[in-house]
């Protein structure tokens, strides 16, 4: 069924790229988990879930990429912030580099008659 496979490909498309989404939301300052949700979501094809986000924010921890801090809610528990590290600028900065290249050669094999 076509929707089966274009949510198929949407879901392996954003498994590439969503790790570097979010570093690129946390270079422009700390947000916890459902603001990041709340933004991905803004744009269609990158909105996720919480099963998907939690687990990658922790990967990004774990990995030296991002930081966490709590802070005091208005409304509610304490909020974990979550912040980009050194390493994750740079990360971000090789994705950011090699990107443009990458979304090239897919397009190159993706237009008709390209890859004659």
């Amino acid at each position: 069924m076509p929707g089966e496979a274009d949510g198929r490909v949407a879901s392996q498309l954003r498994k590439g790229v969503l790790e570097y989404c979010v570093l690129a939301l946390l270079r422009d300052g700390p947000r916890y988990g459902v603001e990041l949700l709340a933004e991905l979501a803004r744009v269609e094809v990158m909105a996720t879930s919480q099963g998907t986000i939690y687990p990658l924010l922790s990967r990004l921890r774990r990995t030296g990429l991002a930081d966490t801090y709590l802070q005091e809610s208005e409304s509610g528990p304490p909020r974990r912030y979550y912040t980009l590290t050194d390493a994750g600028r740079a990360a971000l900065a090789e994705f950011t580099a090699h990107w443009p290249a990458f979304r090239a050669a897919v397009d190159h094999f993706l237009t008709p008659g390209e890859t004659a």
